[in-house]
C-alpha cells in the first residue's frame, strides 16, 4: 500500500516583505557606515573619501540580496519535517557556506576596490582564512537570516492553518444551516398540506384559494435565494402568504395583529424564523381554543438588539410550565439561531399572565448597509 505525502508549504514572500527586507538592510549600512567614518582605517587607506559608506551600504545591500533565498531555504529545511539531526547539519553547513562566500567577496570589495593596505602584504590562502575564522561575522549574519526565515515559515504556517480552521468551521456551520433549512422546508410543507386537505369537502372555493397562496410560497421558498438572512419587510411578506392559508382554514376564526416598529424592514433576519414561531402558536395555542384564536406579531429594537415576539391566546394557563419536547419547527429555528449568532441570541417560551403562550426571540440588529460597511 503506498502512502501520499503531504505538499510541502510553501509561503512565497509578499511585495511588502521585499520592501522591508530592502529598508532593514538599508538602515544597517546606515549604522555601518557611521561606524566606519568614526572608526580610524588602521592598515587600510580608502582609495577615496566616501570608500568606507560605499563599502557599508554595498555590504548591507548584499545581505538585502541573500535574505530571500536564504528565507526560502530555510522553509525548504525547517526542522518540523523529520530527520532533525539532518536538517539542524544542513542549516549550520548552509550558514557557514554563505558566510563564507560573503566574507571572501566582502574582502575582495574591500581590499582591491574601496581600499588599499598601508604596506605591502602577502595575500592569505583559503586555508589560512578559514583557520583564522574570519568569516564568523558573516556566518552569525547568515545563521540570524536563517533563524529569521525559520520563524516567518512558523508563522505563516500557523496563520494559514488557523485561516484554513476558521474557513472549515465555515463551511460546517453552513452545512448545518443547510441541513436545518432542508428539513423546514418539508415540515412546513406537509404541514400546510394536510390543512389544505381538511377543507377539501368543506370549503372547494377556499381550497383552491390555499392552494394558489401555496403555489406561491413554495415558488418563493424554491426559487428565492439561500442567504441565512433576509430584510425582515421579505420575512413578513413570506409569512403574510402562511397567514392567509391559515384564515382560510379556520373559516375567519382567527384574528392577525401585526405590531411592527416603524423603520425596521431592512433589519436583518434569518430566513424562515418567524413561520415556525406562528405555526407552533396555532397548532399548540389557538386551534386549541373553542372560541377565535388570535396571535399576535411583534418586532422592537431594543439597543442594538431586535426583538421578535410571537403571542397566542390559547388555553395555557399562566403558572403552566414550558413544554417538556419541542416540535421540530421551534427545535431548528432554536439551532439555526445558535448557530447564526452564537451567545448573542435567544429564544424563550413562557406562559402569558392573560393566557396563552408567547415566544420571544432576540438577536443582534444589523442591516445590510452595516454589513458592508463592516466588509469596507
Amino acid at each position: 500500500m503506498t502512502t501520499t505525502r503531504a505538499a510541502p508549504e510553501r509561503y512565497p514572500l509578499q511585495r511588502a516583505e521585499y520592501l522591508m527586507i530592502f529598508l532593514f538592510w538599508t538602515a544597517f549600512g546606515l549604522l555601518w557606515s557611521a561606524n566606519a567614518l568614526q572608526v580610524p582605517g588602521g592598515r587600510m587607506v580608502p582609495l577615496f573619501p566616501s570608500a568606507p559608506v560605499l563599502l557599508a551600504f554595498a555590504s548591507a545591500w548584499v545581505w538585502a540580496l541573500l535574505t530571500p533565498p536564504l528565507f526560502v531555504a530555510a522553509s525548504r529545511l525547517s526542522v518540523d519535517r523529520g530527520h532533525l539531526a539532518a536538517r539542524i547539519l544542513a542549516l549550520i553547513a548552509l550558514g557557514i557556506v554563505v558566510g563564507f562566500a560573503v566574507d571572501s567577496f566582502l574582502g575582495w570589495l574591500r581590499w582591491e576596490v574601496f581600499f588599499e593596505p598601508r604596506a605591502r602584504h602577502t595575500p592569505l590562502s583559503l586555508l589560512q582564512r578559514i583557520s583564522r575564522l574570519w568569516f564568523v561575522n558573516q556566518f552569525i549574519i547568515a545563521a540570524a537570516i536563517l533563524a529569521a526565515g525559520l520563524a516567518r515559515h512558523y508563522f505563516r504556517r500557523d496563520l494559514a492553518r488557523r485561516e484554513e480552521a476558521i474557513r472549515l468551521q465555515a463551511q460546517l456551520a453552513d452545512a448545518r444551516l443547510a441541513v436545518l433549512r432542508t428539513q423546514l422546508d418539508p415540515h412546513f410543507l406537509f404541514n400546510t398540506l394536510h390543512a389544505v386537505s381538511a377543507l377539501v369537502e368543506r370549503d372547494p372555493r377556499g381550497v383552491r384559494r390555499m392552494i394558489a397562496r401555496l403555489s406561491e410560497l413554495l415558488r418563493t421558498t424554491l426559487e428565492g435565494g439561500r442567504e441565512q438572512e433576509v430584510p425582515l419587510r421579505e420575512e413578513l411578506r413570506f409569512l403574510d402568504g402562511y397567514l392567509d392559508i391559515m384564515r382560510v382554514r379556520f373559516q375567519g376564526q382567527l384574528a392577525v395583529d401585526m405590531q411592527i416598529e416603524p423603520g425596521l424592514g431592512e433589519a436583518l433576519v434569518p430566513n424562515f424564523v418567524l413561520q415556525p414561531l406562528v405555526e407552533n402558536a396555532i397548532r399548540h395555542g389557538t386551534s386549541k381554543n373553542e372560541d377565535a384564536g388570535a396571535i399576535t406579531i411583534g418586532a422592537r429594537r431594543d439597543g442594538e438588539t431586535l426583538v421578535l415576539t410571537v403571542l397566542d391566546n390559547g388555553p395555557t394557563a399562566p403558572d403552566a410550565a414550558p413544554p417538556a419536547v419541542e416540535g421540530i419547527g421551534l427545535r431548528n429555528t432554536r439551532e439555526r439561531l445558535a448557530q447564526l449568532y452564537g451567545d448573542a441570541q435567544s429564544l424563550a417560551l413562557a406562559p402569558r399572565e392573560t393566557g396563552g403562550m408567547s415566544v420571544e426571540v432576540r438577536l443582534p440588529y444589523h442591516t445590510s448597509a452595516d454589513l458592508r460597511a463592516v466588509a469596507v
